[in-house]
This record gives C-alpha cells, sequence and structure tokens, in this order.
C-alpha cells in the first residue's frame, strides 16, 4: 500500500458523495417509496402466514393479478431511478395501479402497500430538477431580474415597498 493511495473512509466518502449526487438528480424517495409499495402487494396473495400452530393464507383468486400489479409497481419504482425523464408518467400509472390493488390484491396490501405506492407517485409527479448551479448562483446574488419588485421597469417606474408590506408605484 502506497502512501498516495485513498484509504477506506476516503473511498466511503467518495462513493457516498457520488451516491448523493446521484440520488439529488431523481426522484429517489418516490421510486423507493414505489417499490416498497409493490413488495407487499405482490407477495401478501402467496404468503403463508403461521400464528402459533394456526397457518394463514392469504392467497385468494386474484392473485396473478397481485403479482402483475405487484411487479409492475417495481419496474415503475426503478423507471422513476434510471428514466426520471417520465416521471409524471411513472407517478400517475404508480397511483392508478395502487388504487387498482384495493379490490385486487386484499385490500392493497392490507393498506400498506397501497399507501406506500400512493405517496410514491404523489412523489414523483410533484418531483423537480433542480436548477442548474449557474442559475441558483445568479439568483442568491441579486442579478437583475430576481428581485420580487424589480426596479427597472419599462414604463420608467419604481416599485416601491412601504413598511406595512404595501406596493407602491413611483414615478
Amino acid at each position: 500500500m502506497s502512501a498516495e493511495s485513498p484509504g477506506l473512509r476516503d473511498r466511503i466518502r467518495y462513493w457516498r458523495l457520488r451516491f448523493r449526487a446521484w440520488r439529488g438528480s431523481r426522484p429517489f424517495w418516490a421510486g423507493l417509496l414505489t417499490i416498497l409499495g409493490g413488495v407487499p402487494i405482490a407477495y401478501l396473495p402467496y404468503a403463508n402466514l403461521k400464528v402459533g400452530q394456526l397457518t394463514v393464507r392469504m392467497a385468494t383468486t386474484a392473485g396473478a393479478g397481485s403479482l402483475i400489479i405487484g411487479v409492475l409497481l417495481v419496474t415503475l419504482g426503478l423507471t422513476m431511478w434510471f428514466h426520471h425523464i417520465v416521471r409524471v408518467f411513472a407517478g400517475v400509472a404508480s397511483i392508478l395501479l395502487a388504487l387498482v390493488s384495493i379490490p385486487v390484491s386484499n385490500l392493497g396490501g392490507f393498506m400498506i402497500g397501497f399507501l406506500l405506492a400512493l405517496i410514491g407517485g404523489a412523489l414523483s409527479i410533484s418531483w423537480a430538477p433542480a436548477a442548474p448551479a449557474g442559475e441558483a448562483a445568479k439568483r442568491s446574488s441579486g442579478g437583475p431580474g430576481t428581485a420580487p419588485y424589480e426596479d427597472n421597469l419599462l414604463d420608467g417606474t419604481e416599485d416601491t415597498v412601504d413598511a406595512h408590506g404595501g406596493r407602491h408605484r413611483a414615478r
């Protein structure tokens, strides 16, 4: 091991920062919640739960439908991560699949999968990419066009704000 090779801490820090940058450029939490919502919807109709000596089967006649809905939700969650351009379509589709899972799949995976997929779809629809670094710096520095009441109006007037927050136009 040479003196110039990075240590374990440096490699962990590098991968953590790289993951943070990747996570920030896409609707990460929306995809994660949608994936987590698809798992109980797909799994519970095929599960055998043991309560003491009693085995409870959750199988329904719509087990194949539950499996398809769960797999589609997992696929939509991965789509939100890796193709964030279609995030609105994936969000709407996951909300619709979550609603369909209520009658098809044991009340949407006992409401757990339903709620996770519904929240994930809503987060995906509402997510917006961050502004590029140049635009964010321009806004924070107070450049032209960034103030709420701009001084240089086309008609030669200035906007002023009084002590009570009222907006007035002076010539």
